[in-house]
């Protein structure tokens, strides 16, 4: 039986390095799902082992962004990671990737990540829902089109089987989808972020871009930041629908 919201339990899979990022991202997490700190159980798949054994004590998986790694490699533990993500799925333990984690989670399940700088986006994008997305349970809470924070080089180029495209944009497809009708869900955007911490993430992984070593250009991108208050509101939104016992009938009384 789902948990309620106050006892809720998610896991969050890490990909950094930085101590700074890792504390502002679990943080972010914490914010955009309305968690508590102690409700936020976190792994390091840098570190830590990563077995189906993870699901057992929580309610929820989430994964985050990388700052030096790409799904296009692979890793020790990349493998692990795959499994992890069929465990979930094999247990309908609700799944959510952000931006690496939305690529990882297509490459997991049979998609195709590539690395295309020619279309990486930076700061505050908008992106548009299809005809799918409107009518997802999830995602049709959202405008038709609507901002979300960015920074990538590497993108989904077919997404995996049996899965849907709930939003696109003008510079590259599957912003988002989700598996089968199973609580899978992988955002392009960064939903763990809003303006102000997109900032922070800009400023700590400029180097990864090379486009960015211009001032002027990582100003003018720095300066275009705006609100993203419908992204920002996914992941709670995700876990009332598919982790919380009645949540989608506290999501109807909203």
């Amino acid at each position: 039986m789902a948990p309620s919201a106050d006892k809720l339990r998610v896991r969050l899979i890490q990909i950094r390095e930085k101590p700074d990022i890792i504390a502002e991202e679990q943080s972010s997490f914490c914010e955009r799902a309305q968690l508590r700190r102690d409700q936020l159980i976190v792994t390091s798949a840098l570190k830590d082992p990563l077995t189906p054994s993870l699901l057992d004590d929580v309610d929820a998986l989430m994964i985050g962004g990388a700052g030096a790694y790409s799904v296009t490699e692979t890793y020790g533990w990349t493998q692990d990671l795959i499994d992890l993500c069929h465990a979930s799925a094999d247990r309908e333990v609700p799944l959510f990737g952000s931006c690496w984690g939305h690529q990882f989670v297509a490459r997991a399940f049979g998609g195709t990540v590539i690395n295309d700088p020619e279309r990486s986006e930076m700061g505050t994008v908008e992106v548009e829902l299809t005809a799918s997305g409107e009518a997802d349970p999830l995602m049709g809470s959202l405008p038709k089109r609507f901002a979300t924070q960015m920074g990538h080089h590497d993108r989904v180029s077919v997404l995996p089987p049996a899965s849907t495209e709930l939003a696109t944009n003008e510079v590259a497809p599957y912003q988002a989808f989700r598996l089968n009708d199973l609580p899978i869900y992988g955002t392009q955007f960064h939903s763990e972020l809003n303006e102000e911490t997109e900032r922070q993430r800009m400023v700590a992984y400029r180097d990864h871009y090379p486009e960015m070593a211009d001032d002027a250009i990582f100003q003018s991108v720095v300066d275009a930041l705006r609100p993203s208050p419908h992204a920002d509101d996914l992941l709670r939104r995700w876990l009332l629908l598919y982790a919380v016992e009645n949540g989608a009938a506290l999501l109807d009384a909203e």
